[in-house]
C-alpha cells in the first residue's frame, strides 16, 4: 500500500451529506435568524425552544460550530459567526437560506435516484412524462421554494458582476429568463443610469413584480412577457444578459437562444453569459463540474465550457471577447460577446 495515499479525502467527501443536512436542519429551524443581532442561546435554551431533548440539541449545535456556522463562547453560549449573520439571517439582502431549502427539499430527494438519471438520461426532480419542463407554473415546489432559492444565488453573484464589468456604455439591458430580477436590481443600484427589462414567462413576471416594487425600481426595471423559444425577444437594448439560463438546456436549444439574442441586438450590441464554466479541458473546477452533474437530475442541459459557448456565439454572428472571472454563487465568470 502506498503510505503517501490515504482515504481521508474520501471520508471528507462522504461526510458532505452530514454537513449539508446539519446546515439544512438548522436553517429550517431558523436557528441563525433567532441568533441575529448578537443574540445567544445555550444548548438547553435551544432544546427548550424546539421541544428537544438536550442530547440531540447539543449535537446539532456542536456540528454547526465545527462547520464555522456558530461560535461557542464562555458559559456555553452560542452565537452566529460573521458568515451566518450575513448570509443565513432571514431578511438580510443576501440571505442564502432560500437556496439551502431548494437543495434540501427539491434536489436532495432526486439524488436518491441519481442512478435512474444516469441510466435513463433524464431528470428526476420532476417527471418529464407529466411536465413540459422544470419551470412548470403549477409545480408547488417551484412556486414555493425555487424562485426564492434562485434569488439567493443571483443577488450576491449580481453584485460581483456589477463590479466586474463596466456597464457605463450600456443604457438598456435585456435580462432573458431574468425571473426574480436579482441581477437587474443589483445592476441598477450599482449603475444609476442603467435601465433593464426582464423577459420571462407570465407567472414568473407576476412573482417578480413585488421584488422590483420593494426595491423602488419600477421606473427603471420593466417587464416583457414571453417564451424565448417561441417569441421574438424585445428590441431596443444595448446588451442581453443570460445568467444561469443556458445550462438548463441541451446544445441545440442553447444555440437557438443565442441566435434569438443576436437577432434582438443592434450592431455592436453585447451578449453577457454569466455561468459556472467548466474548464475547456473538462477537468474542473470541482464546483462547476458538480453543478453540471446536478443538471442531470434537474434538466436536459449541463455546464458548458467557454470554448463551446464561443463556437456557438461565432456561428450566431457574435465575437467573443473573453471571460471575466469572479467567485460567485452558481457562476464563476461572465463571457462577453459583441455583435458584428
Amino acid at each position: 500500500m502506498n503510505e503517501q495515499v490515504t482515504p481521508v479525502p474520501l471520508m471528507e467527501l462522504t461526510s458532505g451529506v452530514y454537513a449539508f443536512k446539519a446546515l439544512a436542519l438548522a436553517t429550517d429551524l431558523e436557528l441563525f435568524t433567532d441568533l441575529a443581532d448578537g443574540r445567544t442561546v445555550t444548548a438547553a435554551g435551544f432544546a427548550e425552544k424546539h421541544g428537544l431533548q438536550l442530547r440531540p440539541a447539543e449535537l446539532l449545535l456542536t456540528a454547526c460550530t465545527a462547520l464555522g456556522l456558530l461560535r461557542l463562547e464562555a458559559g456555553g453560549m452560542y452565537r452566529n459567526t460573521p458568515m451566518s449573520e450575513e448570509f443565513l439571517v432571514k431578511g438580510k439582502a443576501y440571505y442564502f437560506g432560500g437556496w439551502i431549502t431548494v437543495v434540501d427539499r427539491h434536489e436532495y430527494p432526486a439524488y436518491l435516484k441519481l442512478a435512474d438519471s444516469l441510466r435513463g438520461n433524464h431528470p428526476t426532480t420532476w417527471d418529464p412524462k407529466r411536465q413540459e419542463s422544470l419551470f412548470a407554473p403549477d409545480d408547488p415546489v417551484m412556486t414555493e421554494h425555487f424562485w426564492e432559492g434562485m434569488h439567493a444565488l443571483s443577488a450576491y453573484t449580481a453584485r460581483l458582476l456589477a463590479g466586474a464589468l463596466d456597464f457605463s456604455k450600456i443604457g438598456r439591458l435585456l435580462d432573458v429568463g431574468g425571473g426574480g430580477a436579482a441581477f437587474d436590481i443589483e445592476l441598477c443600484r450599482r449603475w444609476p443610469h442603467l435601465k433593464a427589462t426582464v423577459f420571462d414567462l407570465s407567472f414568473v413576471c407576476d412573482l417578480t413584480r413585488p421584488r422590483v416594487a420593494a426595491a423602488a425600481l419600477e421606473e427603471r426595471i420593466a417587464f416583457a412577457v414571453g417564451d424565448f423559444f417561441t417569441d421574438p425577444l424585445p428590441a431596443g437594448h444595448d446588451a442581453v444578459l443570460l445568467s444561469n439560463i443556458l445550462h438548463d438546456w441541451g446544445e441545440d436549444d442553447v444555440q437557438k437562444i443565442i441566435v434569438a439574442c443576436a437577432d434582438a441586438l443592434p450592431t455592436g450590441g453585447l451578449v453577457l453569459i454569466c455561468e459556472s464554466f467548466v474548464a475547456d479541458d473538462k477537468q474542473g473546477p470541482p464546483l462547476a463540474a458538480l453543478m453540471s452533474l446536478n443538471m442531470l437530475v434537474e434538466t436536459w442541459g449541463k455546464n458548458y465550457t467557454a470554448a463551446e459557448y464561443s463556437g456557438w456565439l461565432r456561428a450566431a454572428g457574435l465575437e467573443p471577447e473573453g471571460v471575466t472571472p469572479f467567485d460567485g454563487l452558481g457562476a464563476n465568470g461572465v463571457l462577453v460577446a459583441r455583435k458584428h
